[in-house]
């Protein structure tokens, strides 16, 4: 490419900027391009400074929202960030793999360990990312057997603010054959959920397979 872009100079943290709409413009920018060797540098900076870390993941992963086959070969870079130490670079990693699970099912699918391993010592955000490849993963029916189980392992566990959204985001990936699964499993938790708008919300989902 000719016009090579510039990737480290347009960060925000680059530019004093405290805001994310540099490093939308970039993703944006890149994605236009179609600019391999730029998605080449970002990953690579993901060892940088915590800063420099934090803007090129959050270009990665906004690159992968709009644009999965761009990032879909970093999987194992992206991976290997989720035990990170700083906390942005280790969500926004488990983000991106999200943005890619069905890209890359079966590569996705080879390292569940280690991403549900990252998602139980994770943050809030890397919990709702891996529920998020759970549920992508299962509405693919080579892996539906085995990661149905494990999306139910993480409603059973997951914090009673969390469960509604997890319910009703798992809604599209619910049949016959596994709505009773998926209904018992709710039900026990119902007790859990102090918050009545909260509950409301699950015993919903609930009535939609009774």
């Amino acid at each position: 490419m000719e016009n090579k872009i510039n990737i480290i100079n347009k960060l925000a943290s680059s530019r004093n900027r405290r805001d994310e709409v540099p490093n939308q413009e970039l993703a944006k920018e890149i994605i236009l391009a179609q600019d391999k060797k730029a998605i080449k540098e970002l990953v690579d900076n993901l060892t940088n400074t915590k800063a420099i870390q934090n803007d090129c993941i959050k270009v990665l992963y906004e690159i992968g929202e709009q644009d999965p086959k761009l990032i879909a070969n970093y999987i194992d870079e992206f991976v290997s960030h989720l035990d990170s130490k700083n906390n942005r670079l280790q969500w926004g990693a488990m983000t991106a793999l999200g943005t890619i699970a069905n890209e890359k099912p079966k590569e996705i699918y080879n390292y569940l360990p280690t991403i549900l391993e990252a998602s139980d010592k994770g943050s809030v955000i890397s919990k709702d990312q891996a529920v998020n490849i759970l549920i992508k993963l299962c509405a693919i029916e080579e892996y539906e057997e085995n990661t149905f189980p494990l999306l139910l392992e993480q409603l059973l566990k997951s914090a009673t603010n969390q469960l509604p959204m997890y319910a009703e985001r798992a809604m599209p990936i619910i049949n016959d054959q596994n709505k009773d699964r998926f209904v018992k499993t709710l039900t026990s938790r119902l007790e859990d959920i102090e918050k009545e708008t909260k509950r409301k919300r699950v015993e919903k989902v609930i009535k939609k397979y009774l």
